[in-house]
């Protein structure tokens, strides 16, 4: 290829866009160091981890798996792929590490190899230890670390001697160490122990999965290779039985105790100086959760708090902690509201919906937070950082835009998307005043995104509409792409430039692309998001049609001729589209659909649609593929793309496959499209491409516009 790439191929390339990006930030309690990974270019895939010294503003290499590994291919053993999968990490070198507490030691492990690197000026090197390791994490003295080999958690001291097992699987299906199927794919608990402060013991997860079914996953592309086993805990069958035990250095044991037939679910731990272990457990319906104290001389634990709620309890990063004085922080739902709470005192109100828990300090606590249900100004698609304290709530971020931070002490990143600049600008605060910024050697897009955010219809759904480069305004109406998401956990409509690339690519291809989040979707208030309560096919597909019907009175949008496609949920929503509402969807692109929640796992599904026993005609209504789901099927037809990945062990092919034999029996024309050896992320680059251009070529053929 010469000249300037195509903006498919550049994206593939490029891992839409996140290579050469610095991410995982941590700041040093002295202010001295920012620690933090990126790719030496936009299209390195190879994560160096770098350290910025702020007292002279340098920043340097502290480990570069290309030294480290003198040129060989990285090699990764099946629980890493796992892992990477679980938290979709498409990028290669070290993509994650961690840090003892003055941040002078980390760890990470490489090609299953174990490394650590010195932050405040020194080398990194490999600790011999058996492998393939998985999560090494120092303990907080920097002494020791400790990993995950074979199931097995094992301690090595920082010098490389002394590596034993501190406890070693009873069976095949049992590990200790690492987090389960559902709290790495639905909880966000991407761990399995955690250091005690004193770096003398430590919490260790179990998790057996013998009660959890073996499921097979197949690649047609290669019948000589034998289909590979999972364990996935699909809606309504057994999970695995998870445990925590307190481990001593010397050889200790403490089993701890909670109702876990009442709370299965360890959904957090938290340990840290300011008080006793704390952990989270969630009733497998999730509506009732208890938060816990662990007596570390016993392995007893104590009721904090029981919280209830009617639909659901969500979880959320950065909480339950711990503040420095020893006050529970956490995030709940008060009314219509979701508010930071300081052990029983709310400490935002009805015009914050907070997010997230950023840091928690003696004085303040650093929240992540979009507009809530009583803001003055809906703020479309913004998050903003806010410093909740004794003084009040005070905005950090400034400018429209998708802010984050990480802080430590009087040093914070502030990272800040906007809808105006490609990327992310990571700056550096100290006191308050910027000390340095970390660029970014992610490439510049060939493109530009100019969404235009707003709300349509009387329920206000945020929006996003791009229409093509150089449109005017005499140019008459457009066909339409629906571009959703439209689901839990996936917000769409962001001010944020590059989160519009592909729907900006698809608009040049001669569309008006929106983008709706409808009620389901997150960031705005409880009561949007439980909404789709026992109800995905009817709540979320009805306002995707109020909000192409409502932005045609302000766009030119030509809503005889109307597409939608989308990914995952995306997927199964834009399935739905054409299944029950033809009159309005003239064509759709199902990628990796859910067809069947009762073939989805058990801690997203049931949270929404119940247990499949006891709520059967829930799931049969909410279902693509059976009897009463297709029932809900218009008599018109309407032209049906299906992608799917058949190494997807997330949304399984089996998916895929039963709509289309549904379809097929129903008589309904569609096409297939398998991607063999592709999971649910799709990185390689040229299957990433070609699926753009395939969907491109599908929908001019379908919408008459060839």
């Amino acid at each position: 290829m010469t000249g300037q790439l195509s903006f498919p191929r550049q994206q593939a390339r490029t891992q839409r866009f996140s290579l050469g990006a610095p991410r995982a930030f941590t700041v040093s309690p002295d202010g001295a160091r920012v620690a933090f990974l990126r790719s030496r270019s936009g299209t390195d895939r190879a994560g160096v981890l770098w350290v910025l010294d702020l007292d002279d503003g340098r920043e340097r290499p502290a480990a570069d798996p290309a030294l480290l590994l003198g040129g060989a291919d990285e090699e990764l053993s099946a629980e890493e792929r796992a892992r990477r999968e679980r938290s979709r990490e498409g990028s290669a070198g070290i993509v994650g590490y961690a840090v003892d507490s003055a941040v002078e030691w980390a760890a990470f492990a490489l090609s299953g190899r174990l490394f650590v690197a010195e932050l405040r000026g020194g080398t990194a090197r490999e600790l011999v230890v058996p492998g393939p390791v998985v999560d090494p994490r120092p303990s907080p003295d920097g002494r020791r670390v400790a990993y995950v080999t074979r199931g097995a958690l094992r301690v090595v001291e920082a010098d490389g001697g002394g590596d034993r097992a501190l406890a070693e699987p009873e069976g095949a299906t049992v590990t200790w160490g690492l987090a389960e199927f559902a709290a790495a794919e639905e909880m966000g608990r991407s761990r399995g122990f955690w250091w005690a402060p004193d770096g003398e013991s430590l919490l260790v997860a179990r998790a057996d999965e013998a009660p959890v079914s073996s499921w097979w996953i197949a690649d047609p592309a290669h019948p000589d290779r034998a289909p590979a086993q999972v364990r996935y805990p699909a809606a309504g069958t057994a999970n695995a039985e998870v445990s925590l035990a307190l481990l001593g250095l010397d050889g200790s044991r403490k089993d701890v105790e909670w109702d876990r037939e009442r709370y299965p679910y360890l959904a957090r731990v938290h340990w840290s100086a300011a008080g006793p272990p704390l952990l989270l457990a969630q009733s497998r319906d999730q509506r009732s959760q208890v938060y816990l104290t662990v007596d570390t001389a016993t392995g007893g634990t104590r009721v904090l708090r029981v919280e209830e709620d009617a639909k659901w309890l969500d979880l959320f990063p950065g909480a339950p902690v711990w503040n420095p004085d020893g006050r529970l922080v956490r995030i709940a739902d008060e009314g219509d509201a979701r508010v930071l709470m300081v052990d029983d005192r709310a400490s935002t109100g009805p015009r914050l919906h907070v997010r997230a828990v950023l840091d928690a300090g003696a004085e303040d606590v650093l929240v992540s937070a979009s507009a809530g249900p009583e803001a003055a100004d809906p703020e479309t698609g913004e998050t903003h950082v806010y410093r909740v304290g004794e003084r009040g709530v005070e905005r950090l971020s400034e400018g429209p835009g998708w802010h984050s931070a990480v802080r430590c002490g009087t040093v914070t990143v502030l990272v800040s998307t906007s809808p105006e600049r490609s990327g992310a600008l990571v700056r550096v605060l100290r006191d308050g005043v910027r000390a340095a910024t970390i660029p970014s050697y992610a490439q510049e897009p060939v493109l530009t995104a100019r969404a235009r955010l707003t709300e349509a219809g009387a329920r206000r759904i945020p929006c996003a509409v791009l229409l093509p480069t150089g449109y005017r305004e005499g140019d008459g109406p457009l066909p339409v792409l629906m571009d959703p998401y439209g689901g839990p956990h996936g917000p769409r409509v962001v001010a944020a430039q590059n989160a519009h690339l592909t729907s900006q690519w698809f608009a040049d291809q001669g569309f008006a692309v929106v983008v709706a989040d409808g009620r389901g979707t997150p960031h705005r208030s409880p009561g949007w998001e439980k909404a789709v309560r026992d109800d995905f096919a009817g709540v979320t597909l009805d306002d995707q049609v109020e909000a192409v019907r409502a932005l045609a009175e302000d766009f030119p949008l030509d809503l005889g001729r109307v597409a939608i496609r989308g990914w995952s949920y995306g997927g199964y929503l834009a399935a739905l589209a054409v299944l029950r509402r033809p009159d309005v969807f003239h064509a759709g692109i199902a990628g990796a659909p859910v067809t069947d929640w009762r073939l989805y796992d058990t801690h997203y599904t049931e949270r929404y649609l119940g247990h499949p026993e006891r709520q059967p005609a829930v799931y049969a209504r909410n279902s693509l593929v059976t009897d009463e789901g297709l029932s809900g099927a218009a008599a018109e037809h309407r032209p049906l793309m299906v992608i799917h990945g058949l190494a997807d062990d997330n949304v399984v092919a089996a998916h895929t496959l039963r709509l289309s034999s549904a379809l097929l029996a129903d008589g309904r024309p569609h096409e297939v499209l398998p991607l063999s050896g592709v999971t649910h992320m799709t990185p390689q680059e040229q299957v990433a491409e070609n699926v753009l251009l395939l969907q491109v070529d599908f929908l001019k053929r379908s919408l008459g516009l060839s």
